[in-house]
């Protein structure tokens, strides 16, 4: 069994400029999987960085109201939407609400740093 409070998580700046929080990363926890799942926040007003990754992304929207793109896609997103980004999409999230964006993401196949792009 796997256990890890998220409190206890510090939270840090990723290069697309979320605030993150890295609940589960297979070579953190030498568990053999292929993805990792982070926490990440965006301050009220604020967005990430356009960026692109090797791999998928899955975000899960936990608060606040957002937009996200995804190429040449947008889409308005709060709690409780799913948005799926495929592979070398150029992306990124702006915070439209006066509260945080929290959202988890999923990253298939997990994320390393090597793997993520800025535009």
């Amino acid at each position: 069994m796997f256990h890890k409070e998220s409190k206890n998580i510090p939270e840090w700046v990723a290069g697309d400029g979320t605030l993150l929080k890295e609940l589960f990363h297979p070579l953190n926890e030498n568990i053999s999987t292929s993805y990792s799942l982070a926490e990440a926040r965006i301050p009220a007003g604020g967005q990430s960085v356009p960026h692109r990754l090797t791999g998928s992304e899955l975000y899960y929207f936990l608060s606040g109201e957002a937009v996200i793109f995804v190429n040449d896609e947008m889409k308005s997103v709060k709690k409780g939407d799913l948005v799926w980004v495929p592979p070398h999409a150029i992306q990124y999230v702006v915070n439209q609400a006066e509260v945080d964006l929290v959202f988890i993401c999923i990253v298939d196949p997990y994320w390393k740093k090597e793997d993520e792009i800025l535009e």
